[in-house]
């Protein structure tokens, strides 16, 4: 925007969500785990020894606001670096800036949004300035630190994993936009408790969502005189959801993961997309039925198609990426492959099966001959004695028993003739017929 437009904007025409900015960790809305009475980065920041550190969590949890909030608790300067805009040339601007702050006694924050988007030799720069106190970094990322964020740089910064905010938490932020004269304080707003949570449902745990959904259904309410009435309507054509209903934590919800589950079970691809459309269109997090798809396969595929846990991981993955909409043709990918997958849920009675024993028979020992034996005692208590190493015999098996002996014999993995399944229960029979001829040869 030009400087001479800029001039002139007041806080009334800055979005809501950057007029409702927390500006204490009273207003700070979520994260009790961290930010709560007596909990650790409350602590830190209340004591003022705050140190480099890196939040990672999802987009609208408060990430930039808690630097915000620490650099205003802390008396330090706060420098705002982007990692997408900013390239080794800003860095160093940065740096020199630092340094002069340093020289007259004042802390500097260097706050870096969406630090995993710089390259390893970026993120190298900050080392040395980071290292002699010039600068505290807080680094804010979407990603998991462990892979994005470089060792040395990641071992000088504690991580703090921030969380989508709860439904709940959401409204209170919500009511407060509309009671706060920040927000709508000044206007006579009406709107149900039922779309308030229904736009909180919407926001996915995401605080900027739910309050630009908010401010764009206020603006376009109906007005009465001098209030500004919000309809369902006006929410569900904000929000492009006709199904605002949908309770995450209610009955349709289970009823809808259910329908697409059992779709799928049945090998019926039409009607699990359907249902699939159901949830996503109505605002589940598309998060959630991909850890629900990835249970789908193995339990209800297994090895009968051993690749559907790949394909349901990736899909998962892919969601975490991109997020919706656009992520809707991969789970709509893995659905659909595993609608038309052969089915076998062998894996999941295998273990309930073999559940029930454990629980029940809890006290059984493990043989002798596959026992671990580290240290001198243990071998003279004979653990491991007789244990044979298969990779050192011709077919790459022995006979050893593996099971306690109340259980030798025991069978908890019975493969079906399903697609890859039959292949393995024909291996499976090979093995134990193999098995049985070398213990009748060991008898005799």
């Amino acid at each position: 925007m030009p400087m001479q437009q800029s001039m002139f904007l007041s806080d009334a025409d800055l979005p809501l969500a950057a007029r409702l900015r927390p500006r204490t960790l009273e207003e700070f809305a979520g994260q009790k785990h961290l930010l709560g009475e007596g909990k650790v980065l409350r602590r830190l920041i209340e004591s003022d020894r705050i140190g480099s550190m890196i939040f990672w969590g999802p987009p609208g949890v408060g990430k930039t606001t808690l630097a915000r909030i620490i650099a205003g608790r802390t008396k330090a300067a706060f420098i705002d670096f982007s990692a997408v805009t900013s390239g080794v040339k800003e860095i160093k601007q940065v740096m020199e800036q630092a340094e002069r702050n340093r020289v007259y006694g004042e802390k500097t924050i260097l706050f870096v949004d969406e630090i995993h988007r710089f390259n390893k030799a970026q993120q190298d720069a900050f080392l040395p300035f980071v290292e002699r106190g010039s600068v505290i970094l807080i680094g804010a990322t979407t990603e998991n630190p462990s892979f994005e964020v470089n060792g040395a740089l990641l071992s000088r910064c504690k991580v703090f994993v921030l969380q989508p905010l709860k439904t709940e938490e959401l409204c209170g932020l919500l009511r407060r936009a509309l009671a706060d004269e920040r927000g709508f304080g000044g206007q006579n707003v009406e709107i149900g408790d039922d779309l308030v949570e229904a736009i909180a449902a919407f926001a996915n745990g995401d605080a900027r969502s739910a309050l630009s959904t908010l401010e764009m259904a206020v603006l376009n309410g109906e007005t009465d005189g001098d209030r500004t009435i919000v309809t369902r309507e006006t929410v569900e054509q904000c929000t492009s959801k006709k199904s605002l209903l949908y309770d995450k934590k209610g009955e349709e919800h289970y009823n809808l993961i259910s329908a697409l589950h059992k779709s799928m079970r049945n090998s019926d691809p039409d009607a699990a997309v359907y249902w699939l459309a159901r949830m996503l269109e109505a605002g589940e997090d598309p998060l959630y039925v991909a850890r629900r798809v990835t249970r789908f396969a193995s339990e209800d595929v297994g090895l009968a198609d051993p690749r559907a846990l790949e394909i349901a991981v990736a899909a998962y993955q892919a969601c975490h990426f991109i997020g919706m909409p656009e992520c809707s043709v991969h789970l709509t990918e893995a659905v659909v492959y595993l609608s038309m997958a052969p089915k076998s849920n062998a894996l999941y009675t295998a273990y309930e099966s073999a559940k029930k024993d454990a629980l029940t028979m809890l006290a059984e020992p493990v043989p002798l001959v596959i026992r671990n034996a580290p240290t001198k005692l243990m071998k003279e208590l004979e653990y491991g004695k007789g244990y044979r190493y298969a990779h050192d015999y011709a077919d790459k098996l022995t006979d050893m028993q593996c099971l306690p002996d109340s259980l030798e014999g025991r069978e908890y993995y019975r493969p079906t003739e399903e697609g890859v399944e039959a292949k393995i229960a024909a291996r499976l029979a090979e093995i134990k017929a193999w098995k049985k001829a070398e213990r009748g040869k060991n008898k005799k």
